[in-house]
């Protein structure tokens, strides 16, 4: 079993931050890329950022120089900074991870169950 376990979102006013974890564990071979989606009612889920196993990062347009993604390979674990937050930024944010699984020939993607992200004031 692998499972994909999301913290740190929460009600937040503009202009402020908050730091989102997802920490994978289970029985885990190796990790390769993990990210961060998010969805809001109505719109269809879009990539907010991912990083390769390596460190290299991708980030969305809309998230470019407020949004950090990193990671900790030691703790199977994937951040987002999320800084000078928008109302627009409100969704729910789901984290993932590209896992090959003991005993698996392949990896495939794993979800967080997702966590709320509101920014209001």
């Amino acid at each position: 079993q692998v499972q994909l376990e999301e913290s740190g979102g929460g009600l937040v006013q503009p202009g402020g931050s908050l730091r989102l974890s997802c920490a994978a564990s289970g029985s885990i071979v190796s990790i390769n890329a993990m990210g961060w989606y998010r969805q809001a009612p109505g719109n269809q889920r879009e990539l907010v950022a991912d990083i390769s196993r390596g460190g290299s990062t991708n980030h969305a347009d809309s998230v470019k120089g407020r949004f950090t993604i990193s990671r900790d390979n030691a703790k199977n674990t994937v951040y987002l900074q999320m800084n000078s937050l928008k109302p627009e930024d409100t969704a729910v944010y789901y984290c993932y991870a590209n896992i090959k699984r003991l005993y698996s020939y392949l990896s495939r993607d794993y979800w967080g169950q997702g966590t709320q992200v509101t920014v209001s004031s």
